[in-house]
């Protein structure tokens, strides 16, 4: 009972967000969880702070900033580093992922092979790669090989390219997919996203592969036509990989989901600073998207969007006789029972539409991408999927270019509350939305009403730090650069590419 106890107490502060300092000041004592007896006590804390971290602190609101669903409110200043493309290293997250998520799920897969326990293992290792990947998706090249073995006297190791993480990445998804587990078990009440079902847990295994084989679409690696072959030989997942809403005690502080604790908590992070960007709330409400409801309230009767970072402007934009700075913007909704998403069906889903695409085969790409905007239609509540069969949303069959813009825009809306690091890496992979390079500062008249719908702007206030291009990756943690004598010299903005963002376009 005690083990368990811990476990839940790991749950609790995952969903706190807290650090590695926070962790210790418990009153457990940390070491005694180096000598748990059974793997399956920690699998709550390593899902739950992975689902944390993934619409968090860091990537949570970088994420919807620099995916531009979001902008920074002129009458405060908490995210404007991030309008101004300022140097940030998501250290939070970094510490969160390695120290929290990795550690704990090396831990596990090492006591789970002790005691052959497969279930166990396989929930483990899926969560594992899934966290390199991001982790590699996000910053690049990263101590990979050598990570997490301080017990074996490594205390700075090496970064490994992002190409040979991935590799490696590709291979244990491989084993792990060919692992079986017809005879494992999961416990149920220690497995938060799939309840002990290891079926579940193969179809995640298999959708993992399958964002990992997509990843690399613009690179030598990517070959489309092993992918569709994998696609039409696999099945995958048919429910959302995550943490159900249903979890949350939203009248508690400390027990929400990451978004409501910021909303409902004393410091309102996101209720005073947070209002909807022009470029995504404008999207929606042109092509009469019934997201947009969900996602933003209404002021006065409808929604407003402001330009992206133009918290500093002193001007009336609309004309309407008030100031930009005095507009009752639209601010983001979340629910007391939002869902905490890992991976998506949808998202599954327009990897696939995308693939058959790729291919030449519009229409396969219509089901799938069918299926990808109706998943995301009934994440909302079940909403009507007119946009899909009269609407905006309706696939076209076109160019396999043309194709590939219908996913990753209709990806872009998905994504809003739910996935937005993701949001960020799929845009720096596909390249849309795309970039429109107008200078709103120059004449906010003539953006305001030229303003290209659908398309990211350059941040106004960030535009000359980053010489009017958009973020491609945060800079390395301060404390990974100054403890880690093998750190490469940091990245002296946000421009780095990872190695797979190869396609042309800011």
């Amino acid at each position: 009972m005690k083990y368990k106890i811990i476990a839940i107490s790991l749950a609790c502060l995952s969903i706190f967000g807290w650090g590695c300092d926070n962790y210790l000041d418990i009153n457990e004592d940390p070491d005694e969880l180096r000598d748990i007896p059974e793997a399956k006590v920690v699998l709550p804390a390593a899902e739950l702070n992975l689902a944390n971290q993934l619409m968090g602190w860091d990537f949570g609101f970088a994420g919807g900033f620099w995916s531009e669903y979001w902008t920074q409110a002129y009458s405060a200043s908490q995210f404007k580093f991030l309008c101004e493309y300022k140097e940030t290293d998501f250290g939070n997250a970094y510490s969160g992922l390695t120290a929290g998520v990795l550690e704990d799920c090396k831990r596990m897969k090492t006591i789970s092979l002790a005691n052959n326990n497969t279930g166990v293992y396989y929930a483990a290792e899926a969560l594992s790669i899934f966290t390199w990947q991001i982790m590699t998706d996000v910053w690049g090249d990263i101590p990979y090989f050598e990570a997490l073995k301080g017990d074996e006297g490594i205390v700075s190791p090496k970064f490994d390219k992002g190409s040979d993480i991935y590799a490696d990445l590709l291979a244990r998804v491989d084993a792990l997919i060919a692992l079986n587990v017809s005879e494992a078990t999961l416990p149920a009440s220690y497995d938060f996203i799939y309840g002990g079902d290891l079926d579940q847990w193969k179809l995640f295994a298999n959708s993992l592969k399958l964002k990992l084989m997509m990843r690399l679409s613009e690179t030598s690696a990517y070959n489309n036509a092993a992918v569709v072959s994998f696609i039409e030989s696999s099945e995958f997942i048919k429910n959302n990989a995550g943490i159900s809403g249903s979890t949350w005690s939203d009248k508690q502080e400390g027990k929400r989901h990451p978004m409501r604790e910021f909303e409902e908590g004393s410091a309102k992070y996101l209720s005073s600073n947070v209002i909807a960007s022009k470029n995504f709330l404008d999207y929606l409400e042109v092509n009469a998207d019934p997201r947009l409801d969900v996602l933003f309230e209404k002021t006065g009767g409808y929604h407003l969007g402001a330009f992206f970072g133009d918290f500093a402007s002193k001007e009336d934009s609309d004309g309407n006789g008030t100031l930009d700075e005095d507009e009752d913007y639209s601010q983001a909704v979340f629910s007391a029972t939002q869902d905490l998403v890992i991976m998506s069906i949808w998202e599954v889903n327009f990897y696939i539409a995308e693939a058959y695409a790729r291919a030449g085969n519009n229409p396969n790409a219509k089901i799938y991408y069918d299926k990808a905007v109706n998943a995301s239609l009934a994440q909302h509540g079940g909403l009507a999927s007119d946009i899909i069969t009269t609407g905006y949303a309706t696939w076209v069959d076109g160019t396999v270019e043309e194709g590939i813009k219908q996913i990753a825009m209709q990806k872009w809306v998905a994504n809003a509350n739910y996935q937005h690091i993701e949001s960020f890496l799929e845009r720096n992979r596909t390249k849309y939305p795309a970039v429109n390079t107008i200078d709103i500062r120059k004449d906010r008249a003539f953006a305001n009403t030229n303003f290209p719908l659908g398309d990211l702007t350059i941040a106004v206030e960030g535009r000359g730090k980053t010489n009017a291009k958009l973020p491609a990756s945060p800079i390395y943690p301060e404390e990974v650069m100054t403890r880690n004598e093998n750190a490469p010299a940091q990245k002296v903005d946000l421009l780095e590419k990872v190695w797979w963002n190869q396609k042309s376009g800011l």
